[in-house]
């Protein structure tokens, strides 16, 4: 109820101004003061003391923006600190992932080259205590904040390790910290590329030119960006101009209280053509849709898996005092095609738009356009793939053995007493084991379930061992390798080639001077 009430800033200007244009400034003012009245009582006659924070940070200001649309937001200034650690692309800290494992806060895995990677933390090690506080009852976000501080700064850290006869303490000098947005590129296949983007930060458009230039002179890349909710605009379209052609438009956007501006590729890709898959997902949203669409509506690639996010707003975020910002969303962005991808969100509640997605195959009521060649694409709902891949989902099997961390602790066991090298694969002797340790944690299994499974299940150790032994993003790598979606995406760069060098031949032809009318 308090905060339901709390919301009634956006309520009250929204019934003044039903029709959201212009209002005047009495009503303004009439707005706010039937807000600062319904907060006096509030404060007066609640049940339990008001936190004017909650109250006005949690309450209120969102309560306004959302009912203006599902991405304007206010930041307070622990969520705005976070927001700018993100842009930037780096932080202070020691430098690991950490997430819960059996009722503990663990390290995932320290990233190479980091303070916590060089004082000898492992994935595994159980954080007990930071600078003394015992970390029992403390969340994963909560370990995370004492982890973090001014650079120069040491950090204690108390570890119980598996093996280890007693606890074992790191004095950590925290550094700045990257968050790289590239977390993953490699050769998948001799001359062919694979290449993870997870965000567009300040750093993605020179990580993105840095993994091309190592991967070399390629015949073929798979550019995945699933799962990546987008990030800054500018480099967005910074990533799609490696990509495309000098010249060509990669998206524009306007607003109410702002002209047009159209971003085209200022550099391109020096007629590096090679053969591209996109992959995308629910999860690929704003300035990955952004690159997305760029490369669909220019015919440069092939875009595979499912429907993205649909997500065509463009917020700016204005600093505030206290520390604190508001992302408010200023115009509406197209791509090359002039689709506005947007999804629907009138009449619909913030959980529903973002977790329950409407049918993507209804097409009836979106927005046609062409792309370079003349194929259609629609507007509204997201970028369609050109080729639909449903994402495996998990059966009942596989998350019993995720909640049971199985392959967690399987090889958290196994890299301590068989000291795997990178050659390392699950033959029969390592299924065996990984049977043992399923029996003693107590995690049902069946050996038909074990079977029907067996891709996955060997995999899955694989992925796990290689994070533990040599680092997350060998892990990582061995999950790529093993994904289907990409061994699809694979398949299917000879189509994307055929895509690209058909279009190239039909703009060509409408451009010649004997396809011109006179």
């Amino acid at each position: 109820m308090f905060l339901a009430v709390c919301g009634l800033l956006g309520i009250l200007f929204a019934q003044k101004n039903p029709d959201a244009t212009s209002g005047s400034d009495s009503d303004v003012r009439d707005s706010l003061k039937q807000f600062a009245d319904v907060y006096n009582v509030i404060e007066q006659n609640y049940a339990e003391p008001v936190n004017p924070d909650k109250a006005i940070y949690n309450g209120a200001i969102p309560g306004m923006l959302h009912v203006l649309d599902p991405h304007s937001n206010f930041f307070d200034p622990k969520a705005y600190s976070l927001l700018r650690e993100d842009q930037r692309g780096k932080y202070y800290g020691v430098g690991m992932t950490v997430g819960p494992r059996n009722n503990k806060v663990i390290v995932i895995a320290p990233f190479a080259g980091t303070p916590a990677y060089k004082a000898g933390i492992h994935p595994g090690d159980i954080i007990m205590a930071i600078d003394g506080k015992p970390t029992d009852n403390m969340t994963t976000s909560d370990v995370a904040d004492l982890l973090k501080g001014p650079k120069g700064t040491t950090v204690h850290i108390t570890m119980l390790r598996e093996g280890a006869d007693k606890p074992l303490d790191f004095a950590v000098v925290r550094d700045e910290i990257p968050r790289y947005s590239v977390d993953l590129h490699f050769m998948i296949k001799p001359g062919i590329g694979y290449m993870h983007v997870s965000g567009f930060n300040e750093t993605t458009e020179h990580e993105v030119a840095d993994a091309l230039d190592e991967m070399g002179d390629l015949k073929g890349l798979i550019l995945d960006l699933r799962q990546n909710p987008g990030g800054l605009l500018n480099e967005g379209v910074g990533v799609a101009d490696k990509f495309l052609h000098k010249g060509q438009l990669i998206v524009s956007h306007h607003g109410r209280s702002s002209p047009e501006k159209r971003y085209t590729a200022a550099h391109g890709n020096a007629g590096k053509d090679y053969p591209l898959v996109v992959l995308v997902n629910r999860g690929t949203a704003s300035a990955a849709e952004i690159v997305a669409g760029a490369i669909q509506d220019h015919d440069r690639g092939l875009i595979v898996g499912e429907t993205t996010f649909g997500k065509g707003l463009v917020q700016t975020v204005y600093p505030l005092s206290e520390n604190t910002g508001l992302a408010l969303t200023t115009a509406h962005y197209y791509t090359p095609s002039g689709r506005l991808i947007q999804r629907d969100y009138s009449n619909v509640s913030l959980y529903d738009y973002y977790f329950d997605r409407p049918n993507d195959n209804d097409i009836s009521n979106r927005e046609v356009k062409l792309t370079d060649s003349g194929r259609t694409v629609y507007g509204g709902g997201g970028i369609k793939p050109d080729v639909k891949i449903d994402a495996p989902k998990d059966n009942k099997f596989q998350d019993t053995l995720l909640q049971h961390y199985a392959f967690f602790n399987f090889a958290k066991h196994y890299v301590v007493t068989h000291h795997p090298t990178e050659k390392f694969e699950v033959d029969d002797a390592v299924m065996q084991e990984f049977r043992k340790s399923l029996a003693e944690d107590k995690t049902p299994y069946t050996e038909a379930e074990l079977v029907q499974n067996n891709d996955w299940i060997r995999n899955s150790i694989k992925s796990e061992i290689f994070v533990d032994a040599f680092g997350q993003e060998k892990g990582l790598q061995v999950k790529a390798e093993g994904d289907p979606e990409v061994t699809k995406a694979l398949e299917l760069l000879p189509q994307a080639q055929k895509l690209a060098e058909n279009a190239k031949k039909i703009v060509a032809e409408r451009s010649s001077p004997s396809s011109l009318t006179r």
